[in-house]
């Protein structure tokens, strides 16, 4: 038994990305037959619950199947980076360094730093079912025990004068970190595509009050990639029926569509009857710290990993830490960091980034513009004035993709038709005023390549919230507000989490967490995954 304590989950991570893609909640098969559970009290609303299954089994069996294959990927990425860097270096298999017989035999050096790197990947817990699969943290230790091995080999190298040449370490490092991050990749692609389908999932028990249980629920439903599927909940027995699900028919009683299996007092028993791997207990004053304490000991001899969601929300790992003080784990929030010396950091990376840009795509921006300007009547660029920093207005340029008169014609179709969800931004997936060019440039977002000169003046920056309009400005209230702290970007959470599908509390939620939890590693990957999501079109109309 394991605990963990995790905040929610990352919008930057795969996992949160496919919000739109098959939900990882999953109720228990419906054709078990019912057996009847006694309430602790008389207002309970216990009925039935589906019959338990028998035996735990192996915590996450989908982990150790998972691991062989990974263990397979990085035993061929290595085994190739050692055999490379040998031939490249001696031009042959030879036996030695040197001419020198007291010299350590080289294939046996290379064997060596083969076999270490093998053990150092599993010692460094770059198969922690865990950490692979989603986020960063799986290649974070893959890197990190790549580099910290061969700076051992290094420094033992100059101690004991192994005369290892220089230019076999700086061949076979890159040459296997590069094998190990396209095999991580390819099998994490892999499992994705299993994920979507049910397979290699986690079975999650959660627990704690009919509100924190809906909230985790929520949260696991926007990141099915993760791959956490619940199994079940235990809520609180007091509950009263309104607030829960119950059949007509069979007396099921449910949460949200995942049966409710039992109640606080019984979790541990639960999570063994119904083979859970994963126990996670959300924050709730009917669950306190005693009862995870004694949870916690009742999974000891178990392989259920017991997990602790906390009320954080939104909030991104590097900013949690937590620190025991006399046997309490605080957890300590660090500060947004959009202020001071990052605010400069960001300001370079998009003056810098834009100009290289401009000068990059500057011939397929000339062919665009002779596009637009020769398939229909007006100007080459719209111009518009969008909200920036701090709400100060500024004009966006883009390349024109609509009919000259579509702004004179926008309040006729905003009576008509807005997107799904979406009250606060005006998206209309067949605008008529689109013309046949700009639904070209607007699927593969050609027609904001002009906003490079945006970023480059300082109106704009490269990632960040939408640059709204200024009437949609005069709409916002509470954390809509915190979009304006930053500069508006060219791509975005919003635009690698769905694009023109998302809802507009999404786009807000989207928006505030990258405004509380910038970095420039967050924008390089945002700036990664907006490459994918152009190139596939997806969520853009």
């Amino acid at each position: 038994m394991t605990i963990t304590t995790p905040s929610r989950t990352d919008p930057l991570s795969d996992a949160a990305r496919s919000s739109t893609a098959r939900p990882a909640v999953t109720a228990a098969p419906n054709d078990q037959p019912g057996t009847e559970v006694q309430p602790s009290r008389a207002d309970s609303v216990w009925q039935s619950v589906p019959t338990p299954a028998t035996g735990s089994g192996p915590r996450k069996a989908w982990a150790s199947r998972y691991a062989y294959r990974l263990f397979f990927g990085d035993l061929i990425g290595v085994t190739w980076a050692a055999v490379g860097a040998h031939l490249v270096h001696m031009g042959t298999l030879s036996t030695r360094v040197s001419r020198d017989p007291d010299r350590l035999p080289f294939i046996a050096m290379t064997v060596f730093v083969a076999v270490a790197w093998m053990v150092t990947l599993h010692w460094g817990g770059t198969r922690d079912p865990e950490v692979v699969g989603h986020g960063p943290e799986e290649y974070k230790r893959l890197v990190n025990t790549s580099f910290g091995l061969f700076g051992f080999i290094a420094i033992c190298s100059y101690v004991f004068d192994l005369h290892l040449p220089r230019a076999y370490v700086l061949v076979m490092l890159p040459a296997g970190l590069m094998a190990l991050l396209l095999s991580r990749f390819t099998w994490r692609r892999w499992l994705h595509a299993r994920r979507l389908n049910g397979g290699f999932m986690s079975k999650v028990l959660v627990v704690g009050n009919l509100r924190t249980v809906r909230e985790l629920l929520t949260d696991l439903q926007r990141a099915p990639l993760a791959g956490y599927g619940v199994l079940g909940v235990c809520v609180h027995q007091t509950a009263s029926s309104g607030d829960l699900n119950i059949d007509p028919v069979t007396g099921r009683v449910s949460v949200d569509g995942v049966p409710v299996l039992g109640g606080l007092d019984d979790v541990a028993m639960t999570a063994l009857q119904y083979g859970a791997d994963t126990v996670a207990v959300t924050s709730t004053a009917a669950f306190g710290p005693a009862a995870v304490r004694r949870l916690s000991w009742e999974l000891e001899k178990t392989d259920i990993q017991l997990v602790l969601a906390p009320a954080l929300t939104n909030i991104a790992g590097p900013r949690v830490h937590t620190k025991p003080v006399a046997g309490l784990p605080l957890i300590h929030v660090d500060r947004p960091t959009y202020r001071g010396a990052n605010r400069i950091l960001k300001r370079s990376f998009d003056a810098v980034g834009s100009a290289l840009l401009v000068g990059l795509f500057s011939p397929l921006m000339l062919g665009v513009a002779m596009a637009v300007k020769t398939t229909s009547p007006g100007p080459v660029l719209f111009r518009q004035e969008r909200a920036g920093l701090n709400g100060n207005s500024f004009r966006m340029i883009k390349f024109r993709s609509m009919v000259v008169d579509a702004e004179a014609r926008l309040s006729e179709l905003t009576t008509h038709q807005r997107d799904a969800g979406n009250s606060t931004m005006f998206k209309m997936q067949d605008d008529p005023r689109i013309t046949r060019v700009g639904k070209f440039i607007r699927r593969f977002s050609l027609d904001e390549l002009p906003q490079l000169i945006n970023v480059f003046k300082g109106d704009m920056s490269l990632v960040g919230p939408r640059p709204p309009l200024l009437g949609e400005v005069a709409t916002y209230h509470g954390e809509a507000r915190l979009r304006l702290l930053v500069r508006p970007g060219m791509t975005g959470l919003w635009q690698v989490s769905g694009r023109s599908t998302l809802t507009w509390e999404d786009t807000v939620r989207l928006d505030t967490y990258y405004v509380e939890n910038w970095s420039l590693t967050s924008d390089l990957v945002i700036l990664w995954k907006t490459l994918k999501a152009v190139v596939s079109s997806s969520g853009a109309f």
